[in-house]
């Protein structure tokens, strides 16, 4: 299946090494992947601070970037959510209208498309240790995305996956929210790290790098015995047996 990646801007500036795996991922299900470098973002961080016209002057180069005749596919909850969702309010009844919906059908999240649309789950990874899966507010409520990547982690060798107290909690991010309510947002942060920590875990694995580098953010600080890992790096870490 031909499919076009879009990057996020978090992985694409602070964790490049989830795109590529994303890329191996893909091709390893049976993907021929392309990329368009010129991409740049979704719009997302202007539209939640309330700048919807420079939200949909991204946006529009966003639409612009992609085929309307292939699968996208994105290593993030978050900015699918927003396409999916929040694309209605900027582009319904504009002269890209017919577009933006068709790329709203055409775009995934990773773990989505790997097992709703290429039913394949099994990459041959191998991880030591006990980890819980963080569901992201965008996967979960945006994107209705909880089984798939249990499913996926599941088959992972040596990783034993054990449940996150309070697990469909916020993280705390939220984007600008974690700057203009900073003591909250630490809060939120410790509530998640602690709860990953009284079951024993020694990693938190999600599919959004916004969480996870919040997260990691108040892990390096406490100096804490646990480490997050995107859900890509997660299925493409310890190839040996495929």
């Amino acid at each position: 299946m031909k499919t076009e990646l879009f990057i996020p801007c978090f992985i694409d500036q602070l964790y490049p090494e989830t795109a590529f795996n994303t890329v191996k991922l893909l091709e390893k299900a049976g993907c021929t992947v392309t990329y368009n470098p010129e991409q740049t973002c979704c719009g997302q961080p202007a539209f939640n601070a309330g700048f919807w016209d420079d939200a949909k002057e991204v946006g529009s180069k966003f639409l612009n970037g992609f085929s309307e005749d292939s699968v996208i596919v994105a290593p993030s909850a978050s900015c699918t959510g927003m396409v999916k969702n929040y694309y209605n309010d900027l582009f319904t009844n504009t002269v890209i209208h017919n577009k933006c919906r068709t790329i709203q059908g055409n775009i995934y999240e990773l773990s989505d498309f790997l097992v709703n649309i290429l039913q394949f789950d099994y990459f041959g990874a191998e991880l030591e240790g006990r980890a819980v899966y963080h569901d992201s507010c965008a996967a979960l409520r945006e994107c209705h995305i909880k089984a798939e990547p249990r499913q996926l982690l599941s088959k992972v060798i040596g990783l034993e996956l054990v449940d996150l107290p309070q697990g469909d909690t916020c993280c705390g991010f939220g984007g600008t929210f974690a700057v203009k309510f900073d003591a909250i947002s630490s809060a939120m942060a410790q509530q998640k790290v602690d709860n990953a920590l009284s079951v024993g875990a020694e990693y938190i694995i999600s599919t959004d790098a916004s969480c996870l580098l919040h997260l990691q953010g108040y892990i390096e600080k406490n100096n804490l015995p646990i480490k997050c890992m995107h859900l890509a790096d997660v299925l493409a870490h310890g190839w040996g047996n495929v």
